[in-house]
This record gives C-alpha cells, sequence and structure tokens, in this order.
C-alpha cells in the first residue's frame, strides 16, 4: 500500500483543531473550528475521492478517539465516507492508549516507523493518514509518506500546531492534481520528489 496524508491547513500553515472551538486546545488555542465557514460541495467531493481509494487507515491517538466518538454512531452503508471509517481496518499509533473499542481498530505500540512500513508492504491502495499531526511529522521525516493531499483554508491564524514545524527536513514534491474551491479553499494532490534542486535564478 501506499501511505497517504490527507491535512487541512491554513495559509500559515496551521493544522491544530480544525474541526470544532473544543478539538484541540493544547497551548492555549482558541481558534479551533476555522474550516467551518468554507466547507462546500466542491471540497466534499474531492474528499470522498480521497476516501474511495482508502484500503485502511492510520491515525494518532487524538484523531482516533475523535473519530471513534462520531463515525460508529453514524453508520450509514450509503455515506461513502462512513462506510470506509467503519468496515476498513484502522491503525492507531500511541504510547497511551490501553484499549480501543471501535470495530477493527489495532493499536500500534512500540516503533512506529516499524509498525508502518510493515503495513505499507501489504497488498492494496492507499494506507491513509486524515489529520493526526504528530503522527504525519513522524511519518513525513521518515520518508514514508507517498502522497500528500493538502488542503489550504483561506485563513491566517498566527498561532496553533504547524504541519511542518521549524527544523523539518528539506523535501520536493510535485503537483499531480490542484483545484480551488468556490470559497477559496485551495485543494493541491502532491507526490513526494525526493530532496530540493538549488540553483540561481536567471542562470
Amino acid at each position: 500500500m501506499e501511505l497517504s496524508l490527507t491535512q487541512f491547513v491554513t495559509i500559515d500553515g496551521v493544522c491544530q483543531a480544525p474541526g470544532g472551538p473544543q478539538e484541540d486546545t493544547e497551548g492555549g488555542f482558541t481558534h479551533g473550528g476555522w474550516t467551518a465557514p468554507y466547507f462546500d460541495e466542491t471540497g466534499g467531493e474531492f474528499v470522498r475521492q480521497v476516501f474511495a481509494r482508502a484500503d485502511a487507515f492510520l491515525l494518532g491517538r487524538r484523531t482516533y478517539e475523535i473519530f471513534a466518538g462520531y463515525w460508529p454512531e453514524h453508520d450509514d452503508p450509503a455515506d461513502p465516507i462512513a462506510s470506509k471509517l467503519n468496515a476498513l481496518p484502522k491503525y492507531v499509533g500511541t504510547h497511551t492508549l490501553e484499549c480501543a473499542d471501535w470495530s477493527g481498530t489495532e493499536l500500534l505500540r512500540g516503533d512506529l516507523v516499524e509498525h508502518v512500513a510493515d503495513l505499507k508492504s501489504r497488498a492494496g491502495r492507499e494506507l491513509q493518514i486524515h489529520g493526526s499531526g504528530n503522527l504525519a511529522r513522524t511519518l513525513l521525516a521518515a520518508g514514508l509518506v507517498d502522497t500528500l493531499y493538502l488542503i489550504t483554508f483561506p485563513v491566517l491564524l498566527g498561532t496553533g500546531k504547524r504541519l511542518f514545524a521549524a527544523g523539518s527536513d528539506p523535501a520536493a514534491f510535485h503537483l499531480t492534481d490542484s483545484r480551488t474551491t468556490p470559497t477559496g479553499v485551495h485543494i493541491g494532490a502532491y507526490r513526494v520528489a525526493g530532496v530540493p534542486a538549488y540553483g540561481t535564478v536567471g542562470e
């Protein structure tokens, strides 16, 4: 399987608490729910297309707990997101979660990079990360992410956890898909393409 990462970010790269005010207030973050005014059918269709390619999910503890508190209670087989999340295998990278009641969940303890490399070696299309910023940063640094679906919202917050923190390893990407929604959200699909190339402009 290939490993894909779907991440909502602001223009200044913040990925903390996109879904609601109480989702993640760590560090005194007060801007939770910043995606809500911008959702429209174009963005929703792209997200459904991403979920259609999933054969398994890989989630961080916080994202898993948010999903597990909602999706099992909304198990509509006709819903292209709920049907995938409830039916497919879910792997959770965690050092603190003791148990997981959501059907199809397996906790990954110990060496996360080793676990994920093993999952990627299995047959299938996409092993998908959604949100899960801490997990995403670890696997980006380890070179395990193949495709990045970066959904950039037209808002700047100035504070909050960022997907690419200071000190992130340099990397290059190929843009494979790009679209903009009527509300101004930019959706880009990027393939990881090794390290950046450097030169001098005009030469």
